[in-house]
């Protein structure tokens, strides 16, 4: 900033001083040029007739400055003579007559020897337009010779990779957590950075390429700058749209020139964040071979191929997309590596929650890992966002210290959104609601190993409804049918309660409807869970549609079988429909006793809710006051998973 600030003097002086000068130019002139207009005739005849009493002469350059008797004030005027010589023979006979007349009262008078110095003044100001005419002429052509070198300069660029370049990272692992294979599998690259000798005497080939995969947010770029920073190795970043350009040939060259300073580098690491918008399936696109991002791709690939066999240049790179890469940047002797950065377990994320809160105050009733289990499927960028977001409740709350209270509360925000508590609603609708939460709660309770409830809320949230249940997730990687079935009940319980307990139905079940649709269509013809159908994926549409590859893309299925599976899903979602209502309706009394305590409270926790189903109350008796945070079902009044049972007879069947 202080350059700018300095160029931005060194230029902006001309400007002040350049009107300064003009303007003195001006007066100056214009004191100079205060002259009598009269003629000469006219000078002369003052004098013969004695008009004149008093004159100075510069014999020099003929100014002639006078004053006239008539005058009281004495003013002076100024007339330049055509010629001194002419002039005096002219006069002088008329002033030696009225000073000889008048000896009291003379006429004075005085003659200036020229100079010079008066000539070289009286050119002053035609000096100064002159150098101001000048000065501008050259500030107008430098000027333009700076816009042309600029220019010329950006054109000589155009093909220059837009890198940033961390000459030393200062990420380590340590700062990285929640992957300690991932970071195993890296300590390979950073020991060849540091000595490549160990390697290559026994003619091993370190990968020349290690492409990291996974969601957004789990640390794929953090791992990079962490292997940069334990190699001490020169880190040069790259964003994969950085390359792309609208002109053809562009984007190769900067791959060369991204290349070349690798190497000049060496050994160095060269980060490609986002490459699945270059490295995409060749061929695909809609204005054939000369399509800029093929161009760059195909260069990319060709510097890959023609480095060194230890040259001490690695190239990760990093993408949410591997299945949209093209086969050729993935082969071995490229790409050589893939490590699969995945969502961090729940040590992971006890791991990372302590790495965010380094420089935060916490309160004593902090327990990481007590968050790290209710916070299950977050991201390390999900968990900063979240320490982030306590620490600004806490900044609200007035607190010197982040406590429990904010980091749950932050949860909360996190996943579900800000609470809208100034909206306002009718009482119907704050009813319907009520009972619509009610229903998910009551009849996931009822349901064998359902996921017990977190907590209920008819206060509207950032999700475009009036309420929310809240199920608290477990560690699990896969889903059984069973569960799925469970949780289709569970999903129409919303709608069940509205139409048993209003004997009408709403809007309000619009995104459960559609949420139950496609979890019963994936059953069907993606997870083969449907004996119906058969144990066969109809559906393969995990990955999007890619223009070009898939565009002509259909069905591997015929007519009659998209007429089992639409059959077949429809059956699911009836049958957990009527086990639905069927629960609802056995225990309709606890349905409303939840929904009666959600129109008082607004908000339920998971404690509370479980009390109310166990003992009829928000509190439980004093004679068994125990953790029921996560509760058991009573026996008694539990109904099993009538799937479970219906797939038991099947099989005995079979």
């Amino acid at each position: 900033m202080r350059k700018d600030l300095s160029n931005n003097f060194k230029t902006g002086w001309i400007y002040f001083v350049i009107p300064l000068l003009l303007i003195a130019s001006i007066f100056f002139m214009s004191s100079q040029n205060n002259k009598v207009d009269v003629k000469y005739s006219e000078i002369v005849n003052m004098f013969r007739t004695n008009q004149v009493s008093e004159f100075e002469l510069d014999l020099s350059s003929g100014k002639l400055n006078y004053k006239l008797f008539s005058e009281e004030s004495k003013k002076e005027h100024i007339y330049s003579v055509p010629s001194v010589s002419y002039f005096l023979d002219d006069v002088s006979k008329y002033v030696n007559e009225y000073n000889t007349a008048h000896p009291d009262k003379q006429i004075n008078y005085n003659y200036i020897k020229g100079s010079r110095g008066s000539v070289f003044v009286s050119m002053i100001p035609t000096i100064i337009l002159g150098a101001v005419l000048v000065g501008l002429s050259f500030l107008i052509i430098r000027r333009m010779g700076n816009t042309m070198t600029s220019e010329n300069n950006r054109a000589l660029s155009f093909g220059k990779v837009k890198k940033n370049t961390e000459e030393e990272s200062d990420k380590k692992f340590e700062d990285v957590a929640g992957c300690e294979e991932e970071k195993a599998e890296l300590e390979e690259l950073v020991d060849f950075l540091k000595e490549p000798e160990k390697y290559t005497k026994l003619g091993a080939r370190i990968p020349k390429g290690v492409l990291l995969v996974g969601p957004p947010g789990t640390g794929k770029t953090l791992l990079a700058k962490a292997v940069a920073g334990e190699a001490g190795a020169p880190f040069l970043s790259i964003s994969g749209s950085d390359f792309v350009e609208m002109y053809v040939g562009v984007g190769a060259s900067r791959v060369r020139d991204l290349f070349e300073q690798a190497k000049k580098k060496a050994p160095a690491i060269v980060f490609i964040d986002e490459i699945d918008a270059v490295g995409r399936h060749r061929g695909t696109g809609m204005g054939g071979g000369n399509d800029e991002r093929e161009q760059t791709l195909n260069q990319l690939l060709v510097e890959m191929d023609g480095f060194g066999t230890n040259s001490g240049v690695i190239v990760m790179a990093a993408t949410n997309r591997p299945d949209v890469l093209d086969p050729a940047l993935l082969r071995p002797g490229r790409f050589d590596r893939q490590i699969t950065v995945n969502r961090p377990d729940m040590k992971g994320r006890e791991e990372i929650l302590k790495v965010h809160a380094r420089n935060k105050p916490l309160g004593p009733d902090v327990d990481f890992k007590e968050i790290a289990r209710i916070t299950m499927g977050f991201t390390g960028a999900d968990l900063e966002n979240l320490m982030n977001e306590a620490a600004i409740l806490a900044v609200k709350r007035k607190k010197k210290a982040i406590t429990s209270n904010e980091i749950i509360d932050a949860i909360s925000r996190v996943e579900l959104g800000i609470e809208k508590k100034n909206h306002k609603y009718t009482d119907r609708a704050k009813k319907l609601t009520a009972f619509h939460e009610a229903g998910h709660a009551v009849s996931s309770f009822y349901v064998e190993g359902h996921k017990p409830v977190k907590e209920i809320s008819i206060v509207p949230r950032g999700l475009g409804a009036g309420g929310y249940t809240w199920y608290s997730q477990e560690e699990e990687n896969y889903e059984s049918k069973n569960e799925m079935l469970g949780d289709l009940i569970s999903i129409f319980g919303g709608r069940v309660a509205e139409a048993l307990s209003l004997n009408d139905i709403s809007t309000g079940a619009s995104s459960d409807l559609k949420h139950a649709t496609a979890m019963c269509r994936d059953m069907v013809a993606k997870y083969g869970m449907s004996d119906a159908v058969g144990p066969v994926v109809y559906d393969d549409s995990s990955d999007e549609v890619f223009l070009g590859r898939d565009y002509g893309r259909v069905n591997n299925y015929s007519d009659k079988t998209s007429a089992r599976i639409d059959e077949e899903v429809e059956r699911l979602l009836r049958e957990a429909y009527a086990k639905c209502e069927e629960i609802l309706k056995a225990h309709f009394d606890k349905l409303e006793l939840v929904a009666n305590a959600l129109l008082e409270k607004e908000k339920l926790s998971g404690e509370e809710f479980a009390n109310l189903m166990n003992y009829g109350t928000l509190e439980a008796p004093e004679t068994e006051i125990e953790d029921t945070t996560e509760y058991e079902e009573p026996v008694s009044e539990a109904i099993e998973n009538p799937y479970v049972q219906e797939e038991t007879e099947n099989n005995s069947d079979e």
